[in-house]
């Protein structure tokens, strides 16, 4: 069975996230989203929050398992038998960090990382940026699912 990983924090879930998570879903015959627990950072979303709104938004793929993760991602992989990890790649600065994190990942544990070139309609797209253009009331209609659009609304203050 071909498995594959797709982390993030997920805070929230984009349009760009889907879509790298589709990609996935169509190559492998299992992909597992991560969403990595960072302590040190206070999300928009609770974990649990994060959780049931990627669970909605990948219903449809059928091949998804979704679930939390704190500490290395190679230890994730190597406790589900997870031979590789799958990352969008916005632009050539993503490449450079994305490069180093592949390159400690295959040391660590053999765990191989495949880049996917994000689609050039979601090549800006970041969760903090569609927190900040929200929080100020910009349209995010067409970067976020319905279903977080929804919970951006419930969530942050009225400009």
């Amino acid at each position: 069975m071909r498995r594959a990983v797709c982390p993030g924090s997920f805070d929230p879930i984009t349009n760009g996230h889907l879509d790298i998570i589709g990609r996935a879903s169509k190559l492998y015959d299992v992909v597992h989203v991560a969403v990595m627990i960072n302590k040190s950072k206070q999300g928009l979303f609770t974990v649990e929050e994060r959780l049931d709104l990627i669970r909605e938004v990948t219903a449809e793929y059928g091949n998804i398992e979704i679930e939390a993760f704190h500490g290395l991602l190679v230890d994730f992989c190597k406790q589900r038998d997870i031979p590789a990890i799958v990352k969008g790649l916005r632009a050539v600065s993503d490449f450079d960090y994305e490069l180093q994190m592949a390159q400690m990942n295959i040391g660590l544990s053999g765990v191989e990382t495949l880049f996917v070139p994000t689609n050039p309609t979601y090549s800006f797209l970041s969760s903090s940026l569609v927190k900040e253009v929200a929080t100020w009331g910009g349209d995010v209609a067409h970067l976020v699912p319905p279903q977080v659009l929804s919970a951006l609304t419930d969530r942050l203050p009225k400009p």
